[in-house]
C-alpha cells in the first residue's frame, strides 16, 4: 500500500547551513515529485510533498513512456548508471520526464528520482500505475532472455500479452544455435491461459531444447514433444511450429502440429506462406507420424514466424491472414529495418500492427529471421601504436559492429574493452622508444562469436602488485566480454577478445533486484589478495564478487584466494563466477584458492558443481 499523506519526515538541513536548508525547502515544495531511495529499503529514505501525495511504494510508482519508473530505479541500482525516460505516463496520460541518478545515501547505495510533468498542474494521485499482474511477469520470465546474433542472420522476437488478463498466458517463440551455422526456429501456443499456461509454455519449451540438443532434426523433436504432451495434461492439445535453418545456405527443414506455418517475403516483395501438411496438436492422437517438409530461404528473404494470436479476431481467416500480409511487408520495407541493428524492432513492430482497435485478443509472439543478402568482411586495421589512434578505431570498430547487428549497449560494451586493449599497447609497449605498429582485426564466426585481435610488436610488462588507479585494463576488459587471452611473445603481445553475440528481444527482462544480504571485501594485507565473502550470495551478489575477484586479481594477471566461511547461501549464480575466475586463472598459470570449511553446505555446492578439478578446496 502507499504511504499516507505526510507520512515521510522532511529531510532535515544540516544545522547552521543555510544553503541546505533553502536546497531543502525548494525540494519540498517543488512542482516534481522528488524521491531519494536505498537499495535496501522497500521505501523511500525522503520523498518531498507532491511524491507523499503521489504515494511512497516504490513497486507502485507510474508508467512513463511504457517503462515502469521501479523497473528504471532497479537498473539505476543495478548498474550505477544514470537513466532519464521522457514520453507518456500510462497510456495517453500527460508526457513526463522520470530522471533517475545514483548516490550514496547513509546505508550505502541509493538513487536520485524526478517525476516531473509537462504540466505543472496534473493531479498526480491521477498518474496510472503499471498494473500488478502476476501472470505478465511470469510469462515475460520464461521467453528467452536473447536471441543469437549470426553473421548470415537477423533475429528479431516479440511477445505482447492479450489485453484482456482472463485471455492471456501461453504464447511463445525461441531461436536454440545449433553450431555450424544452424539455428532452430520455435513458435507454439500452449492451450489455456493464466498462469497454468505459462507454466505449460514453460515445460514445452524446455522439453523442445532438451531435445533440439540431443538430435534438432524436426521429426525426433516433434516426436519426442508429441510423447511429452501425451502424459501432460496441461501441455496436450499444444501448437508448435518448429524448423532449423542453415543460415549459410538457407536450407530450412521444418514440420508443424496443429500450428499456422509461417510467412515467407522475398527479397522483391513477394509473399508466401510455407507448405505444411496438416497435423493434429501434440499428445491429441499420440503416434501420428511426422511430415518433414524442406524449402530453400533464399537470400534476402525473410521468414515470420507467429503465434494463433497473430491471427485471431478477424472473420473470414483470409482476411486476417492478409492482415498479416500486409503488416509484415509495411514492416520490413520500413527504411532501415533491416540495416545494422534496426531489425530490433522489425518482430515487435508486425506484433503491434497485427493489434485491433481494442488491444489484441490474445498472445501474440512473433519471431522473424531475416537471411542477410550482404558478406560481412572481416575488419583488418594496421596503425601506429599513439593515442591518437585510438578515435580512429573507435569510430571504425563501431560501424563495423552496427553492420554486424549489435545494439548500442552491446557496442559500447566491444568498443571499450577494445580501447583498453590498444590503450595498453600505445601506452607501454614501445616505452622508451619510438612508437611502433599495431594491428586490430574483427571477424564473427558462423556461430556468432566475436573476435577481435590486438596485437603490437613492442614489450609487455605485468602489471604492479597495487596499479592504483593504473593498469586495470585487463580488469576492464574481462568486465566486458566474455573471453580475454594475453600471450606474451617474443616480438610483440597479442590480445585477443571473444564475445558470443546475442540480440535482447522485444521482451521484459527479469532483472536481479539489489541485496544487502552479501558482504565481499578484499584483504590485501598477506602474500596474496584474499577476498572475503559473508551472508548469502545471491545473483547481485554473484556480480558484486565477480568484480571483487578481478579487482584483487588485477584482471585476473595475478593470484587470489576466495575465503567463503562465512557465506549462508551460495547461489548458482555464485558457482559461475568461481568457474569462470578459475578458468582464467588456468589460462593465466595460476590456481584459485578456495576456502569453505569441511561439511559445510557451501563446499558441497562446490564439490557437486565439479569445480575440484579447476580449484584448490582448503
Amino acid at each position: 500500500m502507499s504511504a499516507s499523506p505526510g507520512s515521510l519526515p522532511p529531510l532535515p538541513a544540516t544545522a547552521g547551513d543555510e544553503g541546505a536548508a533553502a536546497l531543502v525547502a525548494a525540494m519540498e515544495s517543488a512542482a516534481a515529485a522528488i524521491y531519494l531511495l536505498s537499495a535496501t529499503a522497500t521505501e523511500p529514505v525522503w520523498a518531498n510533498a507532491r511524491a507523499r501525495r503521489l504515494g511512497t511504494d516504490r513497486d507502485r510508482l507510474p508508467l512513463v513512456n511504457g517503462r515502469p519508473a521501479a523497473e528504471v530505479l532497479e537498473t539505476v541500482l543495478r548498474t550505477g548508471q544514470p537513466e532519464t525516460v521522457c514520453g507518456p505516463l500510462g497510456s495517453g496520460g500527460p508526457v513526463a520526464t522520470l530522471m533517475v541518478r545514483p548516490l550514496r545515501v547513509a546505508d550505502g547505495r541509493g538513487a536520485l528520482l524526478v517525476l516531473e510533468s509537462a504540466d505543472a498542474t496534473t493531479d498526480l494521485s491521477l498518474w496510472p500505475r503499471p498494473p500488478a499482474d502476476g501472470v505478465e511477469q511470469a510469462q515475460l520470465s520464461l521467453l528467452p532472455p536473447s536471441l543469437p546474433l549470426l553473421p548470415d542472420l537477423r533475429l528479431s522476437g516479440s511477445y505482447h500479452r492479450a489485453s484482456a488478463v482472463r485471455a492471456a498466458g501461453g504464447d511463445w517463440y525461441d531461436a536454440v544455435a545449433l553450431g555450424s551455422g544452424r539455428v532452430a526456429l520455435v513458435v507454439g501456443d500452449a492451450v489455456g491461459h493464466g498462469v497454468p499456461a505459462a507454466g505449460a509454455m514453460s515445460r514445452l519449451r524446455g522439453a523442445m531444447r532438451s531435445s533440439a540438443l540431443r538430435d534438432p532434426s524436426p521429426s525426433a523433436v516433434l516426436g519426442a514433444l508429441d510423447a511429452f504432451a501425451a502424459q501432460m495434461d496441461d501441455v496436450e492439445g499444444a501448437s508448435v511450429f518448429y524448423g532449423v535453418l542453415d543460415a549459410g545456405t538457407g536450407d530450412l527443414v521444418y514440420a508443424a502440429a496443429g500450428h499456422p506455418p509461417p510467412l515467407v517475403v522475398g527479397a522483391d516483395g513477394a509473399t508466401s506462406f510455407l507448405p505444411a501438411p496438416p497435423r493434429p496438436p501434440l499428445g491429441s492422437v499420440p503416434g501420428t507420424p511426422t511430415t518433414v517438409s524442406r524449402q530453400v530461404l533464399e537470400q534476402g528473404s525473410t521468414l515470420v514466424l507467429f503465434s494463433n494470436g497473430a491471427v485471431a479476431g478477424a472473420h473470414p481467416a483470409a482476411d486476417a491472414l492478409d492482415r498479416l500480409v500486409s503488416v509484415a511487408t509495411a514492416a520490413l520495407a520500413a527504411p532501415g529495418a533491416l540495416d545494422g541493428d534496426g531489425g530490433h524492432d522489425v518482430a515487435d513492430a508486425i506484433a503491434e500492427g497485427v493489434r485491433s482497435p481494442a488491444g489484441w485478443v490474445d498472445d501474440v509472439a512473433v519471431l522473424v529471421a531475416h537471411r542477410r543478402e550482404d558478406t560481412l568482411e572481416p575488419l583488418q586495421l594496421e596503425l601506429v601504436a599513439t593515442p591518437a589512434a585510438l578515435p580512429g578505431v573507435r569510430r571504425r570498430l563501431n560501424n563495423w559492429l552496427t553492420a554486424v547487428g549489435m545494439g548500442e549497449q552491446d557496442r559500447v560494451g566491444v568498443m571499450v574493452a577494445v580501447g583498453e586493449a590498444c590503450a595498453n599497447a600505445a601506452e607501454h609497449a614501445y616505452r622508451g622508444s619510438e612508437p611502433g605498429p599495431m594491428s586490430v582485426t574483427a571477424r564473427v564466426d558462423v556461430d556468432g562469436v566475436l573476435t577481435v585481435t590486438v596485437r603490437d610488436r613492442g614489450a609487455w610488462r605485468p602489471p604492479d602488485r597495487d596499479p592504483g588507479d593504473r593498469g586495470r585494463g585487463l580488469l576492464i576488459m574481462r568486465q566486458l566480454v566474455d573471453r580475454v587471452v594475453l600471450e606474451e611473445e617474443e616480438n610483440g603481445t597479442t590480445v585477443t577478445l571473444t564475445l558470443r553475440l546475442r540480440r535482447t528481444p522485444e521482451v521484459g527482462e527479469d532483472r536481479p533486484s539489489a541485496s544487502a544480504d552479501a558482504t565481499v571485501t578484499v584483504d590485501r594485507d598477506g602474500p596474496r589478495p584474499v577476498v572475503r565473502v559473508g551472508g548469502a550470495v545471491d545473483e547481485f551478489g554473484a556480480e558484486q564478487l565477480r568484480i571483487r575477484l578481478l579487482e584483487a586479481s588485477h584482471g585476473g594477471t595475478g593470484s587470489v584466494e576466495l575465503d567463503l566461511a562465512g557465506v549462508s547461501l551460495f547461489s548458482s549464480a555464485a558457482v559461475r563466477v568461481v568457474l569462470a575466475i578459475a578458468r582464467i586463472g588456468r589460462d593465466e598459470g595460476w590456481r584459485l584458492v578456495v576456502h569453505a570449511p569441511e561439511g559445510g553446505i557451501t563446499r558441497h555446492v562446490l564439490e557437486i558443481s565439479g569445480l575440484g578439478g579447476l580449484v584448490d578446496l582448503r
